[in-house]
């Protein structure tokens, strides 16, 4: 069955073999929020190096390896059905590139697609205002606020790719990619 993507196709067929792989299991301690800062911590840490040699470039780096990172990270964790979460990252071509592939059950999987058609039709910026109003009047939850901050503020490219698999569930796989500073230390 060939996914249904969102976001910029060309970001989905990109290799990201030759940069960092983990993965994310279930177990004893369960999955949960911490463990997406603790990740995108390393991330940032282990990719955001080779830009030591400028703190301020390093910094920038960091922040928004770091940033991107957790908002991916934690999505996946907060939406996820049981299993491991598998998360690509690398600098390819002066860009930081993200790949997090989770399974989501049908429900929420077309709960965000409604929130991607949403998003193709009005400026992201325009809409992370509507949310934020909307937040402050009622408890919203699941609002996208996150991922309307990376397309926005960050102007990350991203990418959805929802594939169906054999008991049911979605495969979700998000890619996003944020340039980083120029660098001639590369």
């Amino acid at each position: 069955m060939t996914p249904t993507v969102y976001g910029m196709e060309s970001l989905v067929g990109i290799s990201l073999g030759s940069g960092t792989r983990l993965t994310l299991s279930d177990g004893p301690l369960q999955l949960g929020w911490k463990h997406s800062g603790m990740t995108a911590d390393f991330i940032a840490e282990v990719i955001a190096l080779p830009y030591s040699r400028s703190r301020k470039d390093y910094m920038q780096a960091h922040h928004d390896i770091g940033y991107l990172s957790n908002e991916l990270i934690e999505n996946a964790v907060k939406f996820r059905q049981p299993g491991e979460i598998l998360i690509e990252a690398g600098i390819f071509d002066g860009t930081f590139l993200i790949r997090v592939k989770n399974t989501i059950d049908g429900v929420t999987s077309s709960r965000f697609q409604q929130l991607l058609h949403r998003l193709q039709s009005k400026d992201p910026g325009e809409l992370l205002l509507e949310q934020i109003e909307t937040n402050a009047i009622s408890a919203a939850s699941g609002s996208g606020l996150g991922l309307l901050t990376l397309l926005s503020d960050y102007d990350a490219k991203m990418a959805w790719a929802f594939e169906g698999n054999s008991d049911q569930h979605i495969i979700l796989t998000t890619t996003a990619a944020v340039a980083m500073p120029p660098s001639s230390n590369l």
